[in-house]
């Protein structure tokens, strides 16, 4: 499918003598760039009190949200005009930094604990995430290793199994961590890319069983994680406990009603929901400008996607097309979970919202892939 989209891709792109000199998608950067000034706006609504209270200084977290904003536009605008082949080139050397980041953050003493998982790896007054930089690695060489083996793809032995394996490498050493919504994220994002390449449905079928029974074993393994399946079911059984932050989060959500409370008026950032300007940014989000506010954002998402998808698929090569995917599938699956979570849908799982949530990390590579896929819209006939 994916190889027949592509040639169809190439064809238009042969045509034009201009191919690969267009602009970038202008509708995608404006999304983008409306995303993140919505963002910015929000972890200062959010984090004002919180940062107020334990730092004095109310613009603690927007500042340094600012900053990284601004590090991850400078990337963008540079990666922009990198031709994204060039990524298919240094795939490999890219996958092999990323393996001995995310080795390197289980030494103790190098690694930093937060929130029960060693997960970050601290330069100066920052802090990394491996993880993420793995999440955008794998996706490039995932795609460059698809391009070089599709006729093997629909082969379990020589194309399907040796994708999963590498796959699964790199998600257990995020479980070692342990991060299991990182992980999430990649193996999900990656079983996408396998897929449109032409992978047969059958061999998911046999993955599912095993990754469902694995899956299970993990939340057994791990007490905090039966908290969270148990409080998802039913939080108001512990709601000073397991189900405090589902709670609160439903509590902001349902009094914003169609217009919200208004910008920088919502009543759960006062200490009632924990951190709000992470994880749960979403739920101020609808308490202080409603239904008609989420609807918006979520608007925006949808567009992105869409663009996001058109792009990928009128890219000129199938390298380009798996990569532009592989990008929108990553950042679609952490917004699914992340409003999900939000509104009580599945259990919490510690997934930031792409452009909203406060992480520098997070954003920084959210901005630098991006910036691939606006690469790629510049070659694209759309």
């Amino acid at each position: 499918m994916i190889k027949c989209i592509a040639e169809w891709g190439g064809v238009l792109a042969r045509k034009s003598a201009n191919a690969g000199k267009n602009n970038p998608d202008l509708m995608l950067a404006i999304v983008i760039f409306t995303l993140l000034l919505v963002g910015v706006i929000m972890v200062y609504s959010a984090s004002a009190i919180w940062a107020d209270y334990k730092f004095g200084d109310s613009f603690f977290f927007v500042k340094r949200q600012l900053l990284f904003a601004i590090a991850g536009i400078v990337s963008m605008f540079f990666i922009v005009n990198i031709p994204y082949l060039t990524w298919q080139k240094y795939a490999k050397p890219i996958l092999l930094i990323c393996f001995i980041l995310l080795l390197a953050v289980l030494i103790p003493g190098v690694g930093m604990v937060r929130g029960g998982a060693r997960s970050w790896i601290g330069v100066g007054a920052f802090s990394i995430q491996p993880s993420e930089f793995m999440k955008l690695g794998l996706i490039i060489y995932l795609a460059s290793f698809l391009t070089a083996g599709q006729k093997y793809i629909t082969s379990f032995k020589k194309g399907f199994f040796p994708s999963i394996l590498l796959v699964f490498v790199a998600f257990g050493l995020i479980m070692l961590q342990p991060d299991l919504g990182t992980g999430v994220v990649l193996v999900l994002t990656c079983m996408v890319m396998i897929f449109v390449s032409g992978a047969k449905i059958s061999h998911f079928v046999g993955l599912g069983v095993l990754g469902i029974a694995g899956f299970l074993g993990l939340i057994v393994s791990a007490p905090y994680r039966i908290n969270r399946i148990t409080a998802f079911l039913n939080p108001w059984e512990d709601p000073l406990g397991n189900g405090f932050q589902i709670i609160q989060s439903l509590y902001a959500i349902g009094p914003g009603g169609l217009m919200g409370l208004g910008l920088g008026q919502s009543l759960q950032k006062f200490f009632y929901l924990p951190e709000p300007h992470n994880d749960f940014i979403f739920a101020i989000l609808a308490e202080e400008l409603g239904f008609i506010g989420g609807t918006f954002v979520i608007l925006l998402f949808l567009l992105l996607l869409w663009r996001g998808v058109r792009v990928s698929l009128a890219a000129p090569d199938t390298f380009g097309s798996l990569l532009g995917l592989g990008i929108v599938g990553m950042i679609s699956i952490q917004i699914m979970i992340n409003i999900s979570v939000v509104t009580g849908l599945i259990p919490v799982t510690g997934i930031t919202l792409p452009f909203l949530s406060y992480g520098g990390s997070s954003l920084t590579l959210t901005l630098c892939s991006v910036g691939i896929l606006l690469n790629i819209s510049r070659y694209a006939r759309l």
